[in-house]
């Protein structure tokens, strides 16, 4: 099975052979319920067919944009490749993969049709993610008026900013997060993770962010131990940690929180699940969500 499905009524069914060749793709005929598994299954679909069929049969199945496939409707005269959902997270870029049929690519995101770049389109072109996603609401639209300066930090820092600013990190699918008792050792909070990633068969290269509470800010165990690591490490607000759904009781309630490490992965995961409950590592905590 690949990454891209080609959806296509039986009628067209030698235009999608086609498509698919191109692509590298599957091919599924037009049936009930064809979406649903197109949904589940792949991370890029082209609809063969007119766009009416396809939102109806689609609307029901949309949840996020960062989680979403990308669904691309082609024209039944194989003229036009229209974007029609997560145009920026994948869509776009497939449409431009089918020029090489002579089929034009029609984009209707605001960057692509001003000839701007776009958050998620730098974040692609670095291998990265975006970690604050309500933010490229803001970046975007700054873009379209002007250049957007674009800073990297190489070195161990931390940075303040306004909730206009996107902060971009390397790709990857889990978010660790971490709790730990003051004065946790580096080595300590070290061993830890590579504990829980290696019962999950996790490769520290698939770690997309780790997290924990602005009150370990002055832990430099902590901080030391995910620059070791080679990951970025992000402090998540109380409110922000509160507003997660509380999965296992915890003693951070005695510091008004609902807790540290499950709340802490579950804030910054981009499927909201948790895949490993807290589990303790002497004075260390973790969490792992995706």
């Amino acid at each position: 099975m690949t990454g891209t499905v080609v959806v296509a009524l039986e009628r067209f069914a030698e235009q999608a052979q086609t498509v698919a060749e191109t692509l590298g793709a599957d091919v599924l005929p037009y049936s009930e319920g064809v979406f649903e598994r197109a949904f589940k299954d792949y991370r890029r679909i082209v609809a063969l067919m007119s766009a009416g069929i396809v939102l109806r049969c689609i609307a029901p199945l949309i949840r996020d944009k960062w989680t979403d496939p990308c669904v691309v409707v082609v024209s039944p005269d194989m003229r036009y490749a229209i974007p029609i959902l997560c145009g920026h997270h994948g869509a776009n870029d497939l449409a431009r993969e089918l020029a090489t049929l002579g089929i034009t690519p029609v984009f209707t995101t605001a960057t692509e049709v001003m000839g701007r770049p776009s958050v998620e389109g730098i974040a692609r072109c670095h291998g990265c993610d975006v970690i604050n996603r309500d933010s490229t609401r803001i970046v975007n639209a700054a873009m379209l008026d002007g250049d957007v300066t674009v800073y990297t930090i190489n070195e161990p820092g931390i940075v303040i900013s306004s909730p206009g600013v996107s902060f971009l990190v390397r790709e990857g699918q889990y978010v660790v997060g971490i709790g730990c008792r003051r004065g946790a050792s580096a080595l300590e909070v070290q061993d830890a993770i590579r504990q829980a990633l290696e019962s999950l068969s996790i490769a520290e290269e698939e770690v997309f962010v780790y997290a924990t509470t602005v009150k370990k800010m002055h832990e430099p165990g902590l901080i030391e131990a995910v620059r070791v690591l080679g990951g970025a490490l992000v402090f998540v607000d109380d409110k922000t940690i509160n507003r997660q759904p509380v999965i296992s009781p915890s003693r951070a309630e005695s510091i008004g929180l609902a807790g540290v490490a499950e709340p802490a992965a579950l804030a910054l995961a981009k499927h909201r699940e948790l895949i490993m409950k807290k589990k303790v590592y002497g004075r260390v905590t973790i969490a792992i969500s995706r």
